[in-house]
């Protein structure tokens, strides 16, 4: 069939333009463009597996060439989607613009520029037409008349004629003389009635900014700027612009001025930046944002309709609207503790019977792993699965061994620090909050490790190591205080290094600055052999646990993680053509997040959310999480080797594995964590000098250098004056830049949050809120008096109460969840990277290290002399084997954080 050619003057595809009549020749006229003096661009590589009849992939099809011209067919793939186009037998006006055969405009813009004009050769048109529908698949066809001298297809204009959006997979270009030719999609189409731009679709050969093709210069720049916005505005669901903002959505000052909360970003309170949705601001508070119950996203930042399913982005806001009201009408009381232990190990045994929701759907169904539908009664039983610690030991939670294994090897391994100082002291001011020494004596020490070594030999042979939470909380802990049901203190863990390479746990300093006219008051707790004693200790770690639990969440998960990643993902859109390698390189490790991100803004870390009603330190949680960016923050400290070094558990060692040497050779996190870190290393180093001859090509490439330099001084702008950022001045400096990154976004989130049920699920393992002073804060309370005579009812009455812990425990369970459509590292080669053999060889060798980790880790665990990681009801670590199967395993590493 002979389509028409109509091209208008700057007929960019921000212009609707459309021909007339299918099939009738149409007068031309000359697109304009910038003059280049490019070369001409290498040939596309052939689709190797261009026959696999899947979704992604459309079975080639024979064409014949003309004298003068080439037959093209354009097979457009299509997915069914959730209300969406095609989720309906029923005809509608969709349907018969199908039938009309104008579903999708079409437009093939050539790589090269006219020869003799040296601007934009003229587009090739037509309408698409539905040529197959099922519940998978639906293919649209366009076909075209390519002159023999068009060139390279340099990019696709696709318009949707629809009323709705559609969700394009990719589309194929067959019956050019090298075969066909594909342009991986992956994204939402919105319908021409929402937004007249045209989308831009660029082949899967990637190009550095000085080597794109000329013909195609244009709307390579232009896509980026309808990428970026003009800042004005409130944002629709269909938009795809990428634009910043500080956290001023995270109170609600409209619905009680309790909720509202101080906006982090900014000289006051230092953050990294988020989303712009451009919402209007409160009504009550002129400097926050009015919150509603859709949170923008860019379109294509959001889930995917499989994880949907698993955890949609409405599955944990809806499970706890529903869980909330239930458990309220349960425990009428948000402040009731358990009253005995059998009442604990209840939830995981027969369980408890929920009240008849008003809802129309069931907790069953929301959360069928939590809560069981018993048919008979037609009653919903909340029952949580016993997680793999307590499985294994019923009583884990109470050994110190565990204790000490858990700073390791549980779910917070990354904040224990070697102790090269003596004695410990505090770097706040002692006018107002007291003395600075720490009261852990040197004698107290020689006395716990009973003259085996002083304390000066045990710092010389690097065997001391703290937790330590001090000067971050004290601050905090006169406000904490006034908060109902909580209570805070500083505190500090000191660990021995035992010759078996375990952590012995030697003293807790809890401490309390001068308030309400008291002085300081601070005491250290050891492990002890009089029942006191060992009852105190007990309680002095649950305080130590729930900060640790605390920090976990909103530090080494939320901050280092969820917070600090989405700005390299919105400069990345901002600045980074799709058609960049770099993007495409960084891209697996972005999706989701952004989405993930704003789900937690609506109902976790929100003023009255689940971490401030559940979560040490309440309702200033987020704050803390901004004085730690402020105070700990660094960009270049998220690589895992420069972590390691900076906390004293390694040092620079040619001749080791990695060029380190661990200060604790049994690190499971660390052991597990440096081959994954050498293989992303290793695997970027090969991709990036595939792509880059030299440095000055780094230095050269524009939107390479614009995106950095908008991930420091836009996106983490409170920190753009900051010594430490790394310069990209060298191929080795953009290697260190996305290993960093990716390892943020995999490793590093894997080790945190995958192991949350494992670890957490049990609460009295890791209580995220201690509710109770110490009894022996003022021994003349009537407290001290009932924990002589009851001390574990003084101990149940510190743990979270009954409504926090169940609530805790379901979140958990979805966080901890692999959806079944999870992409794991090394698993699948992407498209962009199928174009290059040499790319494509470093990806399979990458594969191969992964492959070969999973084997190394299996035996590292089986290894009987690494005893942080086996032992009698001890749970082998695995949260950084690449690969799991579907489900809460505590295992598997995604590219990205999308849970």
């Amino acid at each position: 069939m002979q389509m028409q050619q109509v091209h208008a003057s700057n007929s960019s595809y921000l212009i609707s333009h459309r021909p007339s009549l299918r099939g009738i020749p149409q007068p031309s006229f000359q697109l304009w463009s910038r003059p280049s003096s490019f070369p001409t661009q290498r040939k596309l590589k052939r689709v190797s597996h261009g026959c696999r009849n899947d979704v992604t992939k459309i079975k080639a099809v024979a064409v014949n060439k003309t004298e003068k011209s080439v037959k093209v067919k354009a097979t457009i793939s299509v997915q069914p989607t959730i209300g969406g186009i095609f989720s309906s037998l029923a005809i509608d006006a969709d349907d018969l613009t199908d039938l009309l055969g104008k579903s999708l405009f079409v437009e093939l813009l050539s790589a090269e520029l006219d020869p003799k004009t040296k601007l934009e050769k003229k587009p090739i048109q037509d309408f698409a037409h539905r040529t197959h529908r099922s519940p998978k698949e639906v293919r649209y066809l366009a076909e075209f008349d390519v002159p023999v001298d068009f060139g390279e297809i340099g990019a696709i204009l696709v318009e949707n004629e629809h009323r709705r959006e559609m969700f394009i997979k990719e589309i194929i270009l067959d019956g050019f003389e090298l075969g066909p030719v594909r342009f991986t999609c992956e994204s939402w189409l919105h319908p021409k009635k929402d937004n007249p731009v045209k989308r831009v679709f660029f082949p899967d050969k990637s190009y550095l900014p000085s080597e794109t093709p000329e013909g195609v210069k244009r709307v390579r720049e232009e896509e980026l700027q309808h990428l970026r916005g003009n800042g004005q505005g409130e944002r629709k669901k269909f938009d795809r612009i990428y634009d910043y903002d500080v956290y001023n959505d995270l109170g609600d000052p409209d619905k009680d001025p309790d909720l509202q909360r101080p906006v982090l970003g900014g000289a006051e309170h230092p953050y990294p930046r988020r989303c712009r949705t451009g919402r209007p601001r409160s009504a009550k508070d002129s400097l926050s944002e009015e919150r509603t119950s859709d949170v923008y996203v860019p379109r294509d930042e959001c889930f995917s309709e499989v994880k949907q399913l698993t955890f949609n982005s409405k599955t944990l806001a809806s499970a706890l609207q529903a869980l909330v009201p239930a458990l309220t009408a349960l425990i009428v009381d948000k402040n009731l503790p358990f009253q005995v232990f059998s009442e604990i190990d209840a939830l995981y045994d027969e369980g408890v019977p929920l009240p008849a929701g008003q809802g129309k759907v069931k907790l069953s169904t929301l959360l069928p792993r939590l809560v069981s539908l018993i048919k008979d009664r037609g009653e919903d039983i909340l029952r949580f699965e016993i997680p793999a610690t307590m499985d294994k030991d019923r009583f884990f939670w109470l050994r110190d061994e565990e204790f000490g294994r858990q700073t390791l090897a549980g779910l917070n391994p990354c904040c224990i620090q070697l102790v090269t100082e003596w004695p410990l002291k505090s770097n706040l001011d002692p006018a107002i909050y007291g003395p600075a020494e720490s009261a852990i004596t040197t004698e107290l020490v020689e006395q716990e490790i009973r003259g085996f070594l002083t304390v000066e030999e045990a710092i010389k042979q690097k065997r001391l190591f703290v937790l330590d939470y001090h000067d971050l909380l004290l601050p905090l802990v006169e406000e904490v205080r006034k908060i109902e049901g909580t209570t805070l203190y500083g505190s500090r863990a000191l660990f021995f290094l035992t010759r078996d390479g375990t952590l012995r746990p030697l003293a807790i300093e809890l401490v309390r600055p001068p308030i309400d006219g008291k002085p300081q008051w601070k005491k250290v707790f050891a492990p002890t052999w009089h029942s006191t004693g060992v009852w105190l200790w007990r309680l002095a770690k649950i305080h130590v646990l729930a900060h640790d639990t605390g920090y976990h969440q909103l530090v080494s998960h939320w901050l280092r993680t969820h917070c600090a990643t989405e700005p390299y993902i919105i400069a990345a859109n901002r600045q980074l053509s799709a058609m960049h390698p770099i993007y495409r390189l960084l891209h697996p490790h972005f999706r989701y997040t952004m989405e993930i991100n704003a789900l937690a803004r609506e109902s976790l870390i929100n003023a009255g959310g689940i971490i401030e009603q559940c979560f040490t330190p309440q309702k200033h949680s987020v704050l803390l999480s901004s004085i730690a960016y402020d105070k700990h923050w660094r960009f270049d400290l998220q690589s895992l080797p420069k972590d390691l070094i900076h906390r004293g558990l390694a040092v620079e060692d040619p001749t080791a594995p990695h060029g380190l040497k661990l200060t604790i050779e049994d690190y499971p996190y660390a052991n597990d964590g440096l081959d994954l870190w050498a293989a992303f290393k290793s695997w970027f180093t090969e991709y990036i000098d595939h792509y880059y001859a030299d440095s000055n090509a780094v230095q050269s490439d524009t939107e390479l250098q614009a995106w950095w330099d908008e991930v420091i001084n836009v996106g983490h702008a409170d920190k753009k004056d900051e010594p430490w950022w790394p310069a990209l001045k060298t191929k080795e400096d953009l290697v260190e830049v996305v290993t960093t990154i990716a390892w943020t976004t995999s490793g590093h989130h894997a080790a945190v949050n995958f192991g949350q049920f494992s670890f957490a699920g049990y609460f009295p393992n890791r209580p995220t809120i201690a509710r109770t002073n110490l009894p022996l804060e003022d021994p003349s309370d009537p407290e001290w008096e009932l924990f002589l005579q009851k001390p574990e009812v003084t101990m149940l009455k510190c743990f979270p109460s009954q409504y926090q812990a169940t609530t805790v425990i379901t979140v958990l369970d979805v966080l901890s969840n692999h959806s079944p459509d999870e992409e794991y590292i090394g698993t699948s080669v992407e498209p962009a990277w199928e174009q290059e053999p040499r790319v494509k060889a470093a990806f399979e060798k990458f594969k191969g290290r992964l492959n070969e980790l999973e084997g190394t880790i299996d035996e590292r665990n089986a290894d009987l002399t690494k005893k942080n990681r086996n032992g009698a009801g001890v749970v082998p670590y695995e949260l950084l084997k690449p690969t799991s199967e579907a489900g809460v395993t505590g295992k598997g590493v995604p590219y990205s954080i999308s849970i």
